[in-house]
């Protein structure tokens, strides 16, 4: 059995579930620091709607280029598939990037990154009440612990921040939302045209749309900046959105999306810890309590999906 166990195709296997699972953990890391690196542009005195638009301005070369490529691969799109991209791309990624970036004036990093990995719960709910999706007990079980988790760490940021941390959260609370609803309609959209495809389409939109509401709301002249503000807008385009779309796509290729889905857990606890290192936010027991509430719920919804498609 033994011998089994280490033979070559075995090792390499193993090897190939660890460097997935590695890739899976550098993506959600990088996606969360978005709220760090947020949180760090604010304090030049940038408005969320100038922030949205430099970190589309940055990303928006890259996505364009990989759109350009995946339409001469694919099939031609009808016309309705164009309006429901316009549409996840609006939903999806606009107006929840834009609520997100909103909310995270008021709160902090680690509660914005608490509340937007409620998302799963989310699509659960919305499919639950509009889609009459039967709901076991497991899963409101889970529910339960997670939104108790979020509950702890909410009191208790609202000592400190008072009415900013309800409308923050409120905010995020509505990012969180709209990102499940694009989830839920881009399922059929997806197997169609291929993750890779839908996303840097949907995101072409995104751009699109941040891009001329800045110039919309906001003078010219906004686009000048500290110099700062303009590398930690391309950290915010690079790293903490290009990479993250990627390595969780290449992760779910190597692992599955259950397991990739399972290891972005650690988002919430290195947002936790990266905003005391960068940001000194303080880390209570009633966060880390929260935190690990919440990270439990997700991993029983997560494990009752998973046992549900085998």
């Amino acid at each position: 059995m033994k011998a089994m166990n280490s033979s070559p195709q075995h090792l390499h296997d193993r090897q190939q579930y660890l460097i997935g699972l590695a890739i899976a953990i550098s993506g959600a890391i990088l996606f969360s620091t978005k709220a760090i690196v947020a949180k760090l542009i604010y304090r030049y005195q940038v408005d969320a709607v100038t922030l949205i638009a430099f970190r589309m301005l940055f990303s928006l070369p890259v996505f364009a280029m990989i759109a350009l490529w995946q339409a001469r691969q694919g099939p031609r799109l009808s016309g309705t598939d164009r309006w429901r991209l316009v549409g996840l791309g609006l939903v999806g990624y606009y107006l929840s990037s834009f609520l997100d970036f909103l909310g995270l004036q008021y709160i902090t990093a680690g509660l914005e990154r608490l509340i937007l990995f409620l998302t799963p719960s989310f699509v659960l709910l919305i499919s639950a009440i509009f889609l009459k999706r039967n709901v076991r007990m497991l899963e409101w079980a889970a529910l339960g612990v997670s939104y108790l988790g979020i509950v702890l760490v909410f009191v208790h940021d609202l000592k400190f921040g008072g009415d900013k941390v309800m409308l923050g959260s409120v905010l995020v609370l509505g990012a969180a939302m709209s990102y499940a609803m694009y989830l839920i309609q881009s399922g059929q959209l997806v197997l169609r045209l291929g993750s890779l495809r839908l996303v840097s389409y949907a995101m072409c939109v995104s751009s699109a749309a941040c891009i001329g509401q800045f110039f919309v709301l906001r003078p010219a002249s906004f686009l000048i900046q500290p110099a700062a503000v303009y590398w930690l807008s391309l950290v915010n385009a690079i790293f903490c959105t290009v990479l993250p779309v990627f390595l969780t796509m290449f992760a779910v290729q190597r692992i599955g999306a259950a397991t990739a889905s399972q290891a972005g857990m650690i988002g919430p606890v290195s947002t936790l810890f990266l905003g005391a290192l960068f940001l000194n936010e303080a880390v209570t027991s009633w966060q880390l309590a929260g935190t690990a509430l919440v990270i439990t719920g997700m991993y029983l919804l997560s494990k009752k999906i998973d046992t549900s498609r085998k």
